[in-house]
């Protein structure tokens, strides 16, 4: 679907959830020195303004980063993607997936990104630094590429769910660039709806990628109406201490949702 815009979502809750994940796997990476790959198959434009008319529309900023940037440590990797950013483009600037990969990966490094939407992509291609960006469907530009070179790296799916086959498409999918690229670590987001429509798809990627990590938070409603409850990744050969952040997520979390219930 090309309907869909992120800047309305930008730095809500499910997104720290999923930046904060993927920085910490980003960071551990290039602790070592060996080069990485990095892909993305529904990228974004990269960059939002939590400013814009969009985003404080919404109020999902308000409720996600605007309050749970205060629980991390000060060396967490997000902080410092945070940073970055900032530093680059101003106070309220916030970045997506690719500019949390861009602030955190080294010159040796390679980046594919991918962005259907012609607007979002253009957009991408301003900010995307020395990233490959390509115009077309990231399924099957990961199909087209894994395994990379550098073999060693991360791939993030992310896609809007907009439509309810995407659940099926993505229980296929996880499976199919696992076997395509088996030591590659495999990031996959999906939201969490009232009506739990994720079990589905969660199920079947347990019984077909049984070594996989599953981590999922809940949050409180952004606004009246609003049918996002919570995040969910799952990740095929998360790196060593995953759990130990997943772990160190709940509880911020569980801040979050008690600075909501009690604001100042």
């Amino acid at each position: 679907m090309l309907s869909y815009q992120h800047g309305y979502h930008a730095g809500n809750a499910a997104d720290v959830h999923k930046h904060a994940l993927l920085a910490f796997m980003l960071d551990y990476l290039t602790a070592k020195d060996k080069p990485l790959s990095y892909v993305e198959t529904h990228a974004g434009r990269g960059l939002y303004d939590l400013a814009s008319p969009e985003a404080v529309k919404t109020g999902e900023a308000a409720a996600g980063i605007a309050r749970a940037e205060a629980f991390f440590d000060a060396g967490h990797p997000y902080l410092r993607a945070l940073a970055a950013t900032r530093a680059d483009h101003g106070s309220s600037a916030y970045p997506g997936s690719p500019l949390i990969a861009k602030a955190l990966l080294r010159p040796g490094d390679t980046m594919h990104l991918a962005e259907l939407h012609p607007g979002e992509n253009a957009a991408l291609s301003q900010v995307a630094g020395r990233a490959k960006v390509y115009r077309t469907d990231g399924p099957a530009l990961a199909h087209s590429i894994l395994p990379p070179t550098p073999r060693r790296g991360l791939l993030l799916i992310d896609p809007s769910y907009e439509v309810k086959a995407d659940y099926a498409a993505m229980a296929r999918l996880l499976p199919e660039l696992h076997r395509i690229w088996n030591v590659g670590i495999l990031m996959l987001w999906y939201p969490i709806l009232a009506d739990g429509r994720h079990r589905v798809m969660t199920r079947a990627l347990s019984a077909a990628l049984p070594d996989g990590l599953r981590h999922e938070v809940g949050f409180a409603a952004a606004r009246s109406g609003h049918g996002l409850t919570g995040s969910g990744v799952f990740i095929v050969n998360p790196p060593w201490g995953t759990n130990e952040q997943a772990a160190l997520l709940d509880g911020l979390f569980e801040r979050l949702r008690q600075s909501l219930r009690n604001p100042a």
